[in-house]
């Protein structure tokens, strides 16, 4: 029920700040003399912003098992397995969520978390990071990845992006009647100005708003791993986690669930995009709760 009500907030929050920026900058006017309705444009933009995030959330889970060749398990299958399992299930159990399914796949050391429901959702290891890991780093790990799912991360992540959809379509429409206007003089409907000038413009802002989307997983991913310290009662293992992991490549994941699973970047630029922290800065952040 709390989710539903953010959503419906989120939604409503956005074509409130839209309205709010259309009038301040008069475009209200000019657009109702133009004959242009901004409030079914709104609406729009919000339909189809919203609609995108929340179908790839909902086939999360199927579409991250077909993408990584990701194995569920029960335990039966071997000492590993077992373990894992229980593991997974005593953390699930600690951070007050449904036991969600556990998997591996073949790949260096990575390992993620999705699902549209914090009771149902998938934790996945990679057998690089079970063959690099102590079982406590391990355990870490799945500590890591359990939070992200009892903070909602997941669903957090898809209402960001929505919002950031429904700013960058409606926005890049409205550039695109301006252009079309002002530019190519097109006096009655929309001419080939309009297309050519909304898809550049849909281009650059989405560009910029991946930078907002990135920005909230790098501070997710801080949460994250606060949260592993304290299922584990020690930062300890999730530090030395992290310092192994900064000594090794980490899996290349499929890009529609890179921000899932645990990646680096060495360029500031590059940075800015970049769906995790810096290891050496997750480290110091963990060293600081520590101290």
């Amino acid at each position: 029920m709390k989710r539903i009500v953010l959503f419906v907030a989120t939604n409503v929050a956005v074509l409130v700040v839209l309205s709010v920026i259309i009038n301040i900058f008069g475009l209200d006017n000019w657009l109702t003399a133009e004959g242009i309705s901004y409030t079914g444009l709104l609406v729009f933009s919000a339909v189809v912003g919203f609609t995108g995030a929340i179908i790839s959330l909902l086939i999360s889970k199927p579409m991250a098992k077909w993408s990584t060749g990701a194995r569920v398990i029960d335990g039966s299958e071997g000492t590993t397995q077992y373990w894992l399992v229980e593991t997974t299930r005593k953390l699930s159990e600690k951070a007050g969520i449904g036991m969600p399914e556990v998997a591996i796949f073949e790949g260096a050391p990575n390992a993620f978390a999705t699902g549209a429901f914090r009771n149902s959702a998938l934790v996945a290891v990679s057998t690089g990071l079970l063959e690099s890991m102590s079982k406590e780093e391990v355990e870490a790990v799945l500590g890591h990845e359990v939070a992200h799912v009892a903070n909602g991360d997941m669903v957090t992540l898809t209402l960001i992006q929505g919002v950031v959809n429904t700013f960058v379509i409606f926005l890049s429409r409205i550039i695109g009647m301006i252009v079309d206007k002002a530019i190519f003089r097109t006096e009655r409907g929309v001419g080939p100005g309009f297309f050519i000038a909304s898809l550049v413009a849909q281009v650059v802002l989405g560009i910029l708003a991946s930078m907002i989307v990135a920005w909230f997983s790098r501070q997710r991913e801080f949460r994250a791993d606060r949260g592993s310290a304290s299922l584990m009662g020690t930062p300890r293992p999730m530090i030395n986690a992290l310092a192994r992991l900064g000594g090794v490549p980490a899996g290349e994941m499929p890009q529609a669930f890179e921000a899932h699973g645990i990646k680096q970047s060495n360029s500031r630029f590059l940075g800015l995009f970049s769906s995790h922290p810096p290891i050496e800065e997750r480290i110091a952040a963990l060293q600081a709760r520590a101290a």
